[in-house]
């Protein structure tokens, strides 16, 4: 799982965490409310939020552990720059009512699963924009898939350069992280990619990566 757990990590690390967590947020809101009423947002950013929590909770058995999905790609594509503190929130929730993580590693959890949403996020509006297509839905698709499975990718990296940190005698914790999510990078390629279809075809405006947010 890419969440870590409280007591795992070094307090700088920690603290650094927390500094680049709290600096994002605030860059995010205040990025937002210069593009609009971040109040129009909250119906959108609740739903992903939820979607986000909800997905940590499908557990999928891989050789002697699990692991589970993510969703951080499909909130980026969704709710773009305030994915982030979206996926902040659906950190507290998780930390709180099931476990998952803790209170202390909130912040690094926070940029191991938020960053990549922000890179989805980035990807798939430019992909959108430099990618010709005549049909928005398979190109909306196709790079829906490639967002979603660059999330995890990224996620995955990033949870693996913090447990670097703790020295060598993790270097096993590191290697199984990595493989047992490979599996979860093509599911959640399948995954995103088919719902950004989806919504693209229905209600194209939900999708901040495609000019559902303000300019």
């Amino acid at each position: 799982m890419v969440h870590i757990s409280d007591g795992v990590l070094s307090l700088p690390v920690l603290a650094a965490g927390w500094a680049i967590t709290i600096a994002l947020i605030a860059i995010t809101l205040w990025w937002s409310k210069r593009k609009g009423s971040i109040v129009e947002e909250i119906p959108k950013l609740s739903v992903m939020t939820a979607a986000f929590f909800v997905a940590s909770l499908i557990h999928i058995a891989i050789g002697p552990t699990s692991v589970h999905l993510i969703l951080s790609g499909l909130v980026g594509v969704i709710l773009g720059i305030l994915a982030y503190p979206a996926i902040f929130i659906g950190l507290i929730l998780q930390a709180f009512l099931f476990g998952h993580g803790g209170v202390t590693v909130l912040g690094v959890n926070t940029i191991d699963m938020g960053i990549p949403a922000l890179v989805a996020y980035g990807i798939f509006k430019a992909g959108n924009k430099l990618i010709p297509s005549e049909s928005l839905t398979s190109k909306a698709g196709l790079l829906g898939a490639l967002t979603g499975g660059i999330a995890v990718a990224l996620a995955v990296s990033l949870t693996a350069g913090m447990l670097y940190t703790l020295g060598k005698e993790y270097t096993w914790a590191i290697k199984a992280l990595i493989i047992y999510h490979i599996p979860i990078i093509v599911i959640e390629a399948i995954i995103v990619g088919s719902v950004v279809a989806f919504l693209v075809k229905v209600k194209p405006e939900l999708i901040g990566s495609l000019g559902g947010e303000k300019e």
